[in-house]
């Protein structure tokens, strides 16, 4: 899975992280980093890694759940 290794990083650095609530992390391997906005992270995370994977997290004490469902009319017939 992509990101899996950033993922776990987060997960692991969440308890350290909580003053830093509201911000954003940007990770890459083992390497984090603290950005006040989203856009700063973005931006740095394509200036460092250019085109690799990175995550860029929001800092959450508690995960937000995400829910999409594919919205279709059962009768209709393609």
């Amino acid at each position: 899975m992509a990101l899996e290794k950033e993922l776990e990083l987060y997960k692991q650095k969440l308890p350290e992280l909580k003053s830093e609530e509201g911000k954003f992390a940007l990770i890459y391997g083992e390497e984090l980093t603290i950005f006040d906005t989203y856009d700063d992270a973005i931006k740095e995370g394509y200036n460092r890694y250019k085109l690799d994977s990175f995550l860029v997290q929001k800092i959450e004490s508690s995960e937000q759940i995400q829910f999409v469902t594919r919205l279709f009319d059962s009768a209709c017939r393609i």
